[in-house]
């Protein structure tokens, strides 16, 4: 029954005492209603049976409420912590009467709930359906929870699992789901990568060419063949509407969304709808502009002499901001070649005093972030951004390695951790890539992933509280469905959420593989499609 993820800090069982057992009559109480019907909502659909939410508190010790010998307690204590890094700590205390769940926020009792369901049976992430109404044996199930005492709390704030949509995208029932995955594993960080050369995936009600135009592509690279196109066209959007309804039942599982809207790189679909916003005499090779129907990077980005570009961004921007209400915004800042510098880039240059294309590139992404700032937002970048300069307030993404990342705490920026070598789940999962479903290449086992430690060692401990954390990044390219990208990313994002959860003395591998065999049958029940392993 130790088979939970990410392990909690501390955790005993007691003996010789009978389980907590959920049955028609257990209650559950609690004066935080979304907290409750969380929980509920949770547990309802397997169980096959409502339980009684009573929006109160137990402090009168009044057996008339609920089932004396079956309650569940979900209790917000706002005073049981002293700094931010308890913020997300939770209490758990199972008796054979009552399961007492305790934490100074909603989002400790978010993970606290998360636990009682890894606790539970496996079945309670398998509601019967019509195809799957095994009712008998529903009847006859005992839901029970061993005695345990568990006090538990994340070593990062940020757990971020990321997902591209501009490759590829998928139904919203999909990224709901994806939602809930992180939840269940405590990972509260979804960066959402939305804009790509190969296509734009949000509702931009001020510019229609973006969906009309940059949504779509002519056809996608064949996995076997990347030089060869399917000849298939492909694309779509999400409505502001999807995006409202993605982000409010994110937010119920206390998880924040951080969208992606590339700059001034990754463009190429954005130009293909508004040429003027490139740099003159370009085009992508040298014609005109076209949705990119190739992976890679492309030489054609926005121009940094054009003042309707920053016209064109701040109309997006005002969008999203508005969809998005969390307090970052990803700005990309990646791959930005520096071939189609026109004269107007070259003004720009003259005319800010700049030294050179890398400090045009940080001029300009500066300039947004300014803009972001005044609205109250906070700007992440790839650590591209460190090149040409970087303003002190914007937090840095390290992929490239760990070097990025250690520039950029050493110098005093946020970082999260992101390297290639431990944190891209889009690489094979095994050398045998004949195996394998088609990947970007590289190598990233399993146990690479658990050996990721989100603090370098050679960053100077004093500047060790600049990194908040890590994420594990899901690129697209070779992921043509939901299950694809649910067999890259399951098992290794619960590894990642082990490593964001816990600090580096409390993992061991061996214990967490076979922690991990007994915990499957719950991914089984969802159903994940994750990749099995020895």
């Amino acid at each position: 029954m130790s088979s939970l993820f990410p392990s909690p800090r501390l955790i005993a069982f007691r003996d010789n005492t009978k389980p907590f057992v959920i049955h028609r009559k257990t209650t559950i109480i609690t004066l935080e209603a979304s907290i409750g019907q969380l929980l509920k909502d949770y547990l309802t659909p397997a169980l096959g049976f409502d339980l009684k939410v009573y929006n109160t508190t137990l402090a009168s010790q009044d057996d008339a409420i609920g089932d004396a010998k079956s309650r569940i307690v979900l209790e917000l204590d706002e005073e049981s912590y002293n700094n931010n890094n308890d913020l997300e700590k939770y209490l758990l205390n199972v008796t054979e009467t009552t399961l007492l769940l305790q934490a100074p926020t909603l989002q400790g009792l978010v993970h606290g709930i998360q636990t009682i369901r890894q606790l539970l049976p496996s079945q309670i992430m398998q509601p019967p359906t019509a195809d799957n109404d095994h009712t008998n044996e529903r009847d006859d199930m005992v839901w029970s929870i061993p005695c345990v005492y568990i006090s538990d709390a994340p070593a990062f704030s940020w757990r971020g699992l990321h997902l591209d949509v501009g490759r590829h995208m998928f139904p919203v029932d999909f990224i709901k789901k994806y939602i809930d995955l992180m939840a269940f594993y405590k990972l509260n960080v979804f960066h959402l990568h939305l804009t790509e050369d190969q296509g734009w995936r949000v509702e931009i009600q001020k510019h229609p060419k973006l969906m009309g135009i940059s949504a779509f592509r002519k056809e996608t690279p064949i996995p076997e063949d990347r030089a060869q196109g399917d000849g298939t066209p492909y694309g779509g959007y999400y409505t502001q509407e999807e995006i409202r309804e993605i982000v409010a039942y994110a937010s119920a599982r206390h998880i924040t969304i951080v969208p992606e809207i590339e700059l001034p790189g990754h463009t190429v679909a954005v130009l293909a709808a508004y040429p003027e916003l490139g740099c003159v005499g370009h085009g992508e090779d040298g014609g005109d502009y076209q949705v990119r129907t190739t992976w890679g990077v492309a030489e054609d980005v926005f121009c940094a002499g054009k003042e309707e570009v920053f016209t064109f961004l701040q109309d997006v921007l005002e969008e999203v901001i508005d969809l998005f209400p969390g307090e970052y915004i990803h700005i990309g800042g990646d791959d930005c070649p520096k071939t189609r510098c026109c004269p107007h880039c070259q003004a720009r240059i003259q005319k800010e005093n700049l030294a050179d294309e890398f400090e045009l590139q940080s001029w300009f992404i500066r300039r947004i972030e300014g803009w972001l700032l005044e609205r109250g937002r906070k700007i992440v970048g790839w650590d591209e951004i460190l090149e040409g300069g970087v303003s002190p307030s914007a937090t840095v993404m390290s992929w490239r390695g760990s070097k990025g990342g250690i520039k950029a705490a050493t110098a005093g920026n946020d970082v999260i951790m992101t390297p290639n070598t431990h944190c891209y789940l889009d690489y094979y999962q095994s050398t045998d890539r004949d195996q394998e479903p088609a990947a970007i290449g590289g190598h990233l086992p399993l146990e690479q992933v658990y050996e990721f430690e989100v603090i370098p060692k050679e960053l100077p401990a004093e500047r060790a509280h600049h990194i908040l954390g890590g994420q594990g990044n899901v690129w697209t390219e070779y992921m043509t469905s939901s299950v694809q990208v649910e067999y890259m990313a399951f098992p290794r994002a619960i590894a990642l959420s082990e490593v964001l959860w816990s600090h580096p003395e409390q993992r061991d591998f061996m214990a967490f593989e076979a922690r991990l065999k007994e915990h499957l049958p719950h991914l089984e029940a969802i159903p994940v499609n994750f990749r099995p392993f020895k």
